[in-house]
């Protein structure tokens, strides 16, 4: 009987998972990666479901690490004017990095999530639950690890579905709601957390047109994002949006709605899951965007240019590009560069 490693986070989909793996023939063990201070009810409703299960579960404390790779990245990302994407970080690490190291101690044959996305033939493809697909935050997997992943729920085709096995087995965490936050921030006050956590502060600054016409002070670079309208706290003749963040002028630059259309972007910390870039690729810049098609430059082995054949609104620096070809992820990269 082969062994799987199932992260266990307390929700619906990991506790459906389990069922799923359970009923395919596995022999399942369930892990909860403790990240933060927030983890206790997650490992409560984690050890209960494999408790209702009759699933061994373990803890795996990660806090340090989660810090120091995670949150730490996160605030520093902030403070330097760009906008991260803490879970894409967390999948890299954790899900699909400690969890793996975890299941090869513990002899398992493969490693299983909740996350809606598929693996065939070696090769991450995006769900069937379209509205749902995950694989942007996934394109950071190893393509090594990609054999010995299991994704149970990848054949659904509704969290509807997902819902009423969850009710059907009268599981623990049945009436569960999803999570829609960033893990580390429950109140969803990413000011207040960054006002907390930092160190260093950034300083108040100007914020200026694009010919350099000063036309008020911001409070502080971390408190604004590429495509920001609301809460500037400015009045001007016409709408403005944040078109770019300077660091190192402490500048804030403000244009029209059309300055924020890019055609071209750099991508750095490259992770690619296949072999070879096909011709003919699309890409997406944030994780509710439309893929769009685009042609790509190697740079080096870390760096690739992309070329989108129309231009994107919004590009931002420290969110992720994802490559697809059709419906397989090909990988992506960090965003550093837009032009």
């Amino acid at each position: 009987m082969k062994k799987v490693l199932i992260g266990m986070s307390g929700g619906v989909d990991s506790s459906v998972s389990a069922i799923i793996l359970q009923k395919q023939g596995y022999e399942v063990i369930g892990a909860t990666m403790v990240l933060h201070d927030y983890d206790n009810k997650i490992i409560e409703d984690a050890k209960n479901v494999c408790n209702y299960l009759n699933i061994e579960h373990h803890t795996i404390d990660l806090k340090k690490e989660f810090k120091e790779k995670v949150i730490d990245n996160f605030i520093n990302s902030y403070i330097n004017g760009k906008t991260p994407n803490p879970c894409i970080e967390c999948n890299r690490h954790f899900k699909f990095g400690y969890l793996y190291d975890k299941a090869k101690e513990l002899g398992c044959d493969y490693i299983a999530t909740g996350h809606y996305a598929r693996i065939v033939d070696g090769k991450l493809l995006k769900s069937n639950v379209i509205e749902k697909d995950q694989t942007y935050f996934l394109y950071k997997i190893k393509k090594e690890v990609l054999d010995h992943i299991i994704f149970p729920l990848e054949e659904f085709s509704s969290k509807t579905e997902i819902r009423e096995i969850a009710n059907q087995y009268n599981l623990p965490v049945k009436e569960k709601k999803d999570s829609q936050e960033i893990c580390f921030i429950p109140n969803n006050n990413y000011s207040l957390f960054l006002e907390k956590n930092a160190s260093n502060l950034p300083d108040k600054g100007n914020f200026i047109l694009k010919d350099g016409t000063f036309i008020g002070k911001h409070k502080g670079i971390m408190y604004y994002t590429i495509g920001q309208r609301k809460g500037l706290g400015i009045s001007y003749t016409r709408p403005l949006y944040v078109i770019n963040i300077d660091k190192k002028t402490n500048n804030i630059i403000l244009g029209d709605e059309i300055d924020l259309y890019n055609k071209e972007l750099i991508a750095t910390d490259v992770n690619l899951l296949i072999d070879k870039i096909p011709n003919n690729i699309q890409a997406k810049i944030r994780y509710r965007s439309n893929c769009a098609p685009c042609t790509i430059e190697k740079i080096n082995d870390n760096e690739i240019k992309v070329i989108f054949d129309e231009k994107q609104k919004s590009i931002t620096k420290g969110q992720s590009v994802v490559l697809y070809d059709n419906d397989i992820c090909i990988g992506g990269g960090i965003i550093k560069e837009v032009y």
